[in-house]
């Protein structure tokens, strides 16, 4: 990549942005199809609905400045891609499955986040600042989908405690009933003794 000053790099990252947007809402429906959880897989399908939006906004960003885009390869996410497959395959529990593939949906999203933030930045410096508003709502969109993955998160965890703490009582309960100093015991004592 060959970049002479700073509009062409502006371009550029705007470019793998967008690039990146497109191959991102094929990323989301695949996460959502591999974690086997309905709730999951609609929060990732709304996500690469939102991801078809922002694509108009990038593309019209590109009209605002009188550019095209340029051509970019899109390595690291496929290597991202690989590498979650990969990884996923080898996890049997379906919690785990569940909070990987919340944790990479997480992880893509900051990333894609980062790269907004400094194009608002360049955008806003090279004076292109209908630009920069677009490419904030690009920005509010990603960090609502960060907020709403950290509450899945939290909530699966959540979940997680309940049932365990459940199943502790149970098993006490269980553990009081058959000791010999539980409840009733003494008159189990009494009739022994008899």
């Amino acid at each position: 990549m060959r970049v002479k000053n700073a509009r062409e790099l502006f371009v550029t990252m705007l470019s793998q942005v967008r690039h990146g947007t497109e191959r991102t809402a094929a990323v989301y429906k695949e996460l959502g199809e591999l974690s086997q959880n309905s709730e999951i897989r609609e929060v990732l399908e709304a996500r690469a609905l939102v991801s078809q939006q922002t694509l108009a906004k990038l593309d019209e960003a590109f009209k605002m400045i009188r550019e095209k885009r340029v051509h970019v390869t899109g390595r690291l996410q496929d290597v991202f891609v690989e590498d979650f497959r990969r990884e996923l395959s080898e996890i049997q529990s379906q919690e785990a499955r569940r909070l990987f593939v919340l944790a990479k949906a997480n992880h893509l999203s900051h990333m894609r986040s980062g790269e907004y933030v400094t194009l608002v930045a360049a955008a806003d410096v090279s004076g292109h600042h209908g630009v920069g508003v677009l490419l904030e709502s690009c920005l509010g969109d990603h960090l609502a989908f960060v907020e709403r993955t950290k509450r899945l998160i939290h909530g699966f965890i959540e979940a997680k405690k309940r049932g365990e703490r459940s199943r502790l009582r149970a098993q006490m309960a269980n553990d009081i009933k058959e000791s010999p100093h539980g409840p009733g015991s003494s008159a189990r004592q009494i009739q022994a003794r008899a």
